[in-house]
């Protein structure tokens, strides 16, 4: 099947909505899909095949510009290339997250400087066996999540990169950053530069520019307050991440606020979560809950107690974490203690608490989520 169709296929099943912008992106990758395909197809003479033998004739590589795919959270960017890798017939071909193959090509440097040391390597430049390693590999490298944040990945991704493409490696990746945006603000980043104009050289840099994101619709129907705070509504918080996140485990990260770390358990691209206690019992303020908000468009926290005038300080901070969200149009979704309007025992404090309670039944409502989908 090809590529077209599958993506038809999912649309005539329901399991996809038709979207101009995805189809748009879609058609670009199925004409590389194509390209690829009629490339492997061209039959090779006999002679060369068996000069190809004694090193005297190189089959002649790919010369086909990959694509870089850019846009918001939940567009469809991964589900695309997903669906280009599934239905493009390369035989050697790998998809793999760009985080976790840049932590592979600095293990790979490491050992190759072992090897350099004890004279088993002729070049004395690490990158060459690593990069001669990955494009025996494959001919087609999938990056889902191209980002450059750390100083020692943009030092020598252009060098690593020119490598590759010299080799006949054909690149398609998803990232939320245009180019010019990689590394930005970086240490050195002036350095850096080149790799981004390598990027533009040898790839079609495509903006996918769908409405809302897909991936947060999928909310859509299920409630998302659960209580009382039982193994049953952890497995349906459990339920509901694994379906945000088509089943990822999800990193730690920190987030950086006026100098200082303010780490999140678990997060996949624009999705958190968070336990009740890590959050309000912690001494966070307005600026680490707005961070929170705008960094995050759908935040899990599990455990949430119930509040009364004995853990103002925990209520208080709840009160300014669903503010924060409610203003952004953050999706929540929770495991309490108790029901939404038994949250706050009476007495001291509970005034203040009404608004929280009704923005969190606001926040519950099939029309909150599918008015902010695009947010």
């Amino acid at each position: 099947m090809t590529l077209a169709k599958a993506y038809q296929a999912l649309i005539d099943k329901n399991e996809l909505v038709y979207d101009a912008a995805q189809d748009k992106v879609m058609r670009r990758l199925s004409d590389l899909s194509q390209a690829l395909f009629e490339f492997k197809q061209q039959p090779v003479p006999y002679w060369q095949k068996l000069s190809a033998n004694f090193g005297i004739y190189k089959q002649p590589l790919p010369n086909f510009k990959g694509v870089y795919i850019y846009g918001e959270v939940g567009r469809g960017k991964s589900m695309l290339m997903d669906l280009f890798f599934d239905h493009t017939q390369v035989e050697k071909k790998r998809r793999v997250h760009f985080h976790a193959f840049m932590q592979e090509v600095h293990a790979g440097m490491h050992e190759a400087r072992k090897h350099i040391k004890l004279e088993r390597y002729k070049s004395d430049d690490p990158l060459e066996p690593v990069a001669k390693k990955i494009s025996d590999a494959a001919s087609l490298l999938c990056f889902d999540e191209f980002q450059v944040t750390d100083i020692a990945d943009a030092m020598i991704l252009r060098r690593l990169f020119t490598k590759l493409f010299d080799a006949g490696v054909v690149v398609v990746a998803t990232s939320n950053r245009v180019p010019e945006d990689l590394y930005k603000h970086g240490i050195n980043r002036q350095l850096f530069i080149p790799f981004i104009d390598l990027l533009r050289d040898k790839c079609d840099i495509v903006s996918l520019a769908a409405k809302q994101d897909y991936r947060l619709e999928r909310l859509l129907g299920h409630d998302v307050y659960f209580s009382p705070n039982d193994q049953t509504a952890k497995s349906q918080l459990d339920n509901i991440w694994n379906e945000l996140t088509d089943n990822t485990v999800g990193e730690k990260i920190e987030l950086e606020i006026h100098g200082r770390k303010l780490e999140i358990e678990q997060s996949h691209k624009n999705i958190a979560r968070v336990g009740f206690s890590v959050v309000c019992a912690a001494d966070l303020g307005a600026a680490d809950y707005l961070a929170i908000a705008k960094r995050f468009n759908c935040l899990l926290m599990d455990d949430i107690q119930q509040l009364s005038a004995e853990y103002r300080n925990e209520a208080k901070r709840f009160v300014i974490l669903i503010d924060a969200l409610y203003e952004q149009g953050c999706k929540f979704i929770c495991s309490a203690e108790v029901d939404v309007q038994h949250l706050y025992l009476k007495g001291d404090g509970v005034f203040e608490f009404d608004r929280t309670i009704s923005r969190l039944m606001e926040m519950r409502s099939e029309a909150y989520i599918a008015a902010n989908l695009q947010k």
